[in-house]
């Protein structure tokens, strides 16, 4: 099956690969094959795949670290495969796995490396340093004197990207760049990274073979197959609702549905009544209620109608204690914004097996329970599919 990028949009993309393609001398198949890809600007795209399948490659055909065989590379609109390799590289910043610090020099002349080279002056230099030392919460007055020697891996992953973005360029190239850092660390890095691309809005083109890591990092995800052939390029959220073929349902891997929870929201669900009484009614009409929903539990709230706990039919044999203390607790609360990801972990480890929802005062707003997030998975695949019928309808 077929796939187009999902954004449609008359601007010029920030990044254009038009049909490029990688042969290496002294092989006959390509590494790249006439792969055709649109960056939008200020968008993370996330090129992730099986080991060999020519991401890194095609990351490096980007900056001209490797020069294409055929086709053209596109920078917001300007064909630069014939221009000074040197020069565009100055324009993109790059981060790699293994960070690539110089050694012999300090923090603040590794990130002041492509500002030298484009001349700018020592104040400006001297500030920009500053200003992304912070930026990356590293402290100049600690770390601007350093060597890489005397960093932690995660301290060191952040100087490179506070290099790469040294001359502030609009393009970030990004290979595996939190690959080899521990679990927190790595989570911690990203979720920074995440931060800090809130507030610059760069143009990124991020490589990992871990799809979870595409899945959290990603506006858009290409899934490459050999040869950089795009098996399926989309947002993550219709990518785990609707795989287009074998090959992106096997790389995803199980529990695809699951982690599509991750991008629906709370408030996104049709809220239904659910029974529930306040500490200073009677338990008959608590009784009354349960019977009347067909519902196991109740919620009992304090008279703010603030979620207290859970209780069933014979947690009312006898008037409700004016403490509260009957039932099950609720446990931690949903509000809107949070995601139904959430709410199955809250979900599972209460004794009603639901969650209770609270409004932005903390009262009463509902329940989730399994019924709903049934309902909004298959809302959202049967809309990935709708989609995809649309692309090919319209090809």
């Amino acid at each position: 099956m077929s796939t187009e990028p999902t954004a449609t949009t008359s601007k010029e993309p920030k990044i254009r690969l038009d049909r490029v393609g990688k042969t290496y001398p002294g092989t006959k198949t390509p590494a790249v094959e006439e792969l055709t890809l649109e960056v939008q600007e200020g968008e993370i795209l996330v090129l992730v795949g099986p080991s060999g399948c020519g991401k890194s490659t095609t990351l490096r055909l980007i900056n001209r670290m490797i020069e294409p065989s055929t086709g053209k590379i596109l920078l917001d609109g300007e064909d630069v495969t014939d221009a000074n390799p040197d020069k565009l590289r100055r324009r993109i910043g790059y981060v790699i796995q293994q960070i690539g610090l110089f050694p012999h020099q300090t923090i603040s002349q590794n990130i002041a490396t492509v500002p030298k080279m484009l001349g700018w002056d020592k104040a400006r230099i001297t500030e920009q340093v500053e200003n992304l030392l912070s930026t990356v919460g590293l402290d100049p007055d600690v770390y601007r004197d350093r060597f890489p020697k005397e960093l932690s891996g995660g301290q060191a992953q952040r100087v490179g990207v506070a290099r790469a973005l040294g001359a502030d360029p609009d393009i970030m190239l990004m290979d595996e760049p939190f690959g080899a850092i521990d679990p927190i660390t790595r989570d911690r890095l990203q979720n920074e990274f995440l931060r800090l691309q809130a507030e610059l809005h760069k143009t990124i083109v991020f490589v990992t073979h871990d799809i979870d890591e595409a899945i959290k990092m990603g506006d858009r995800i290409a899934i490459l197959g050999d040869r950089s052939t795009i098996r399926q390029i989309d947002t993550p959220e219709r990518i785990l609702a609707y795989p287009v073929d074998e090959f992106v349902d096997d790389f995803i891997g199980a529990g695809s549905t699951i982690k599509g929870l991750n991008f629906l929201q709370v408030g996104s669900l049709k809220q239904v009544e659910y029974p529930s009484i306040t500490s200073n009614e009677p338990a008959d009409v608590g009784i009354a209620r349960l019977d009347q929903a067909y519902q196991e539990w109740l919620v009992l709230t304090d008279e703010q109608r603030r979620p207290l706990r859970w209780i069933r039919r014979e947690d009312l044999s006898g008037p409700i204690p004016r403490d509260g203390e009957i039932g099950e607790p609720v446990g931690e609360t949903l509000r809107t914004d949070d995601t139904l990801f959430h709410a199955l972990e809250l979900m599972v480890q209460s004794a009603a097996g639901q969650t209770v929802v609270v409004d932005a005062q903390g009262a009463y707003a509902g329940v989730v329970d399994t019924t709903h997030l049934n309902q909004a998975i298959r809302r959202a695949q049967r809309e990935a599919q709708l989609h995809y019928e649309e692309l090919e309808a319209n090809a």
